[in-house]
């Protein structure tokens, strides 16, 4: 069965929970338009890359503090992964989290397992791996540095993912690099791997955009090949990636 994943790419209001919830739930209702099964947002995607002011706004991992997100993941039947500081009863620090709604109303959460340098400093790691099922797939989901780490990706592959999903902050000086990681991952495992990346500034960090998607054999399938605010479909029949397009406003590119 064919699935369709949607990767946004919005601009960041540093810091406001309230605004960047506003341009996800405008994405989450672009994304169903288009037939998307899921869609994803970069990393910290709710507050911004602030990781000084992560503790002040860690939202706590249960449902009824992702209202909003959840009810669009029901009313438009797609899911939603959205990133955010979440905070953790059993740690002192918060973590660098994505919320994961579904179409029933039953909302997950993943904490990011790998640090870069200095985030140890504000955050703490996550302890467990998230693969979920849409349609039958099975998705493993990374958040940044998560791939950088070839455990992240051979855990997924031993929990039977077949695509790989990836919620980043890349700026234009560290995607050469990135991108390659990216499609060697893909290539090793023989599985799509899709990335999910900001555009704004935001903590001291220029994103670059470029939402890509990699197919099964490492080669890029797709790029939205900008930093403006825009969204990028991608469908797949099982690891084969069929068709994927980027809507800029109301024009498209479609491959």
């Amino acid at each position: 069965m064919d699935i369709t994943i949607g990767l946004a790419q919005t601009v960041v209001s540093n810091g406001n929970i309230e605004k960047n919830t506003y341009h996800h739930l405008e994405m989450i209702k672009l994304a169903s338009k288009q037939g998307a099964d899921i869609v994803v947002f970069p990393e910290l995607s709710l507050t911004g890359y602030e990781l000084e002011l992560a503790r002040e706004l860690a939202i706590p991992d249960e449902a009824e503090h992702f209202g909003a997100l959840s009810q669009a993941a029901v009313n438009h039947n797609v899911v939603v992964i959205a990133g955010c500081p979440l905070k953790l009863k059993q740690l002192t620090k918060p973590t660098i989290g994505a919320v994961i709604c579904f179409p029933n109303g039953k909302v997950n959460f993943y904490s990011k397992q790998y640090l870069h340098t200095g985030e140890e400093e504000y955050c703490a790691t996550g302890l467990s791996d998230y693969v979920f099922n849409v349609k039958g797939h099975q998705i493993g989901l990374a958040v940044c540095a998560d791939f950088t780490e070839p455990l992240h990706s051979e855990k997924a592959k031993i929990l039977e993912a077949e695509i790989y999903l990836v919620s980043a902050l890349i700026t234009d000086k560290g995607f050469e690099v990135d991108a390659k990681i990216l499609s060697d991952i893909a290539t090793k495992h023989k599985f799509p791997v899709l990335l999910a990346n900001h555009i704004s500034e935001t903590g001291g960090w220029q994103g670059c955009g470029n939402n890509s998607i990699w197919n099964a054999k490492g080669e890029l399938a797709h790029s939205s090949d900008s930093s403006t605010s825009s969204l990028t479909l991608c469908t797949l029949k099982g690891c084969h990636v069929k068709v994927c397009k980027t809507i800029y406003s109301e024009q498209e590119v479609t491959v």
